[in-house]
């Protein structure tokens, strides 16, 4: 079967983690959304997203395509429907469309929901993604269900007798080193990816999950709900988050209930409120409105885009939200939305220019082997422009 993967129009909901890529390429549980829909169909997968992620994640049709929503994640009812559908079928969860399957080569979201709403319609109640803040709030349930998925047939390697071993829901692949630690799985799995480390003196409590050469560091505390995505490093204390991949808090300092993207990097002794002082209801940063909306969540710490970094000592409020390949340092509490390309702190902001990112985001993926190659300075080029109406000071600079 060939399979897309769409974008629908809440896709601006899940900014500024869905500017660098397609929904279904967010992270939640031990697993990205492609890769769970992988374990379940067989086909091949592609992406209908925005144009100017296209050139890296592009569409591939054929005489017979199944449409999935990105933000949608599988469960077995709607795998026996899936399996079910065809031609001309489609299937809404109220107004939002979660699949349809046909001939017709549609190279955009609203062409396809048109189509969509012209054919036979399955009602179904879905399991969708639908803000930031679903990724740590699904977190727990989406590492059991990756966990019994990737785990099934499948023998752990031994642990060495320096551990000690609350539980028996520990799965450990080849190459995976751990020493000295308390891995803790009476309340959910623990999932360690292969060449991954737990160093000595680590507190570890499930659901959690390790990905692929990934490292906790000595003496970190990490509560159940948690996921290290793969080529990142963590320590310190942390609480119901996800960390989606290549990026760093290697220090001391508490980190819960938020989303953290790829190439980030928190300095020594960052933290982030994840209650606040008055217990009240959160309220969070929203691309789609372009203001702050209520959560509806007493806990809610930090949403920060790909390639940002804070320095040591950053102190973010509760429910924060910092775009794309930001630059945050200073003394005191920064705002609680700080926009893509931002350069600054509590202080100020000034725009970290284009050149100056590139720059940096360079260093950082050279020391990862790899290179920033001409696809992603356009992405995030693209990013820029689109996020400039964000930076107020712009605006206020060309007003005088």
């Amino acid at each position: 079967m060939n399979i897309i993967l769409f974008d629908d129009n809440s896709r601006s909901d899940l900014l500024p983690l869905c500017y660098t890529r397609p929904c279904a390429e967010l992270r939640v549980g031990i697993l990205t959304i492609t890769e769970k829909w992988k374990h379940h169909l067989a086909g091949d997968f592609s992406f209908l997203t925005q144009d100017y992620l296209s050139i890296k994640y592009g569409a591939t049709f054929s005489s017979d395509n199944l449409y999935l929503n990105g933000r949608c994640l599988p469960n077995d009812e709607l795998l026996d429907i899936l399996n079910n559908l065809i031609s001309d079928e489609a299937i809404f969860d109220g107004e939002t469309l979660i699949a349809y399957r046909g001939s017709k080569h549609l190279s955009r979201f609203d062409f396809l929901e048109e189509v969509a709403k012209g054919v036979k319609r399955i009602d179904f109640q879905s399991d969708l993604i639908n803000y930031t803040y679903d990724i740590f709030i699904k977190n727990g349930q989406e590492i059991k269900a990756d966990y019994q998925a990737l785990t099934s047939g499948r023998i752990s390697q031994p642990i060495s007798e320096s551990n000690t071993l609350i539980g028996d829901d520990i799965f450990v692949e080849e190459g995976a080193l751990i020493e000295a630690s308390v891995l803790n799985s009476t309340h959910g799995p623990i999932y360690i990816a292969a060449n991954s480390e737990i160093m000595e003196g680590s507190l570890i409590r499930g659901p959690f999950a390790l990905c692929e050469h990934s490292t906790i560091k000595m003496g970190a505390k990490i509560y159940g709900d948690t996921t290290v995505g793969p080529h990142s490093k963590v320590g310190g204390e942390v609480s119901n988050t996800v960390f989606y991949g290549f990026s760093n808090k290697g220090h001391d300092g508490f980190l819960g209930n938020s989303v953290i993207g790829e190439w980030c990097n928190l300095g020594a002794d960052t933290n982030s409120s994840n209650l606040k002082n008055n217990y009240a209801q959160v309220k969070l940063w929203n691309y789609t409105k372009n203001r702050f909306i209520n959560t509806g969540l007493q806990f809610c710490g930090l949403i920060m885009g790909d390639h940002s970094k804070c320095g040591i000592n950053t102190m973010f409020n509760t429910g924060t939200v910092v775009g794309v390949s930001a630059n945050i340092f200073g003394a005191g509490f920064p705002r609680n939305y700080i926009p893509s390309f931002t350069w600054g702190g509590a202080t100020g902001f000034a725009t970290y220019e284009v050149p100056k990112a590139f720059e940096t985001a360079s260093i950082v993926l050279q020391r990862r082997g790899l290179d920033l190659n001409q696809v992603e300075r356009d992405i995030l080029v693209s990013i820029f422009k689109d996020s400039a109406k964000q930076r107020f000071w712009e605006s206020k600079s060309i007003n005088k």
